[in-house]
């Protein structure tokens, strides 16, 4: 089955090297390109794209409010947003806008399309750097206004270990092995904090762990 995938950059360099790169894989193809924000919302309602590569920073709409359209809309796309990651202060809008990870642009070729593929499965991106940095940089502000702690979500002891771990940005065979168990028991307790807290991925239970106070900040 080919993943249909969706550009949306303002720079035609970088949508150009991406198409060439995608369209020469057997298993991924671009269907549409948009240059701006409003175009990617548009094109995506149209086309139904299973993955939309989104750069964060564009003309008119950004990248955050268009993943946010997208995403509201409930159809089949996952957001990958694309970013100078160091540079850029607006990590956590975007994944509480439902993006599903990030794509670095420096990133090498095969991660960007191992990424691509990882979203299209339903994954989420969100390497241990990334989950550091989206940490460190909600705690410093001022990205983000602060948040009231969320409300106790009824989950139990050994999931809330499991989901400060997925804070930390650990995989399931790092969290199995912290905490003495099977990756296959570490997967049933992600699974299941995914069914309780109604979250879309991996990265919105990140999200979930810093706002329930379980996830401290690098020093």
């Amino acid at each position: 089955m080919t993943v249909r995938v969706l550009l949306a950059d303002d720079q035609p360099l970088v949508r150009s090297g991406l198409r060439v790169l995608i369209n020469e894989t057997s298993d991924l193809a671009v269907v549409a390109e948009a240059d701006t924000g409003a175009d990617a919302v548009r094109l995506t309602a149209e086309v139904r794209p299973d993955v939309v590569v989104m750069d964060i920073r564009m003309p008119g709409m950004d990248g955050i409010e268009a993943t946010r359209q997208i995403t509201a809309a409930a159809g089949p796309a996952r957001v990958l947003m694309l970013t100078t990651f160091d540079e850029d202060a607006h990590v956590y809008g975007a994944l509480r806008a439902g993006a599903s990870g990030f794509l670095v642009k420096d990133m090498a070729l095969d991660d960007i399309l191992a990424a691509i593929r990882v979203v299209a499965a339903g994954d989420a991106l969100i390497a241990p750097s990334v989950t550091r940095r989206l940490i460190a940089d909600f705690a410093a502000g001022p990205a983000t206004a602060p948040r009231a702690p969320r409300p106790d979500p009824g989950i139990t002891e050994r999931e809330r270990e499991v989901l400060t771990l997925i804070g930390r940005g650990l995989s399931n065979g790092e969290i199995a092995q912290e905490l003495f168990i099977s990756p296959a028991t570490a997967k049933s307790h992600v699974a299941r904090l995914l069914a309780k807290l109604a979250a879309r991925d991996r990265v919105q239970l990140v999200i979930t762990a810093y706002e329930l106070g379980l996830v401290t900040p690098p020093g």
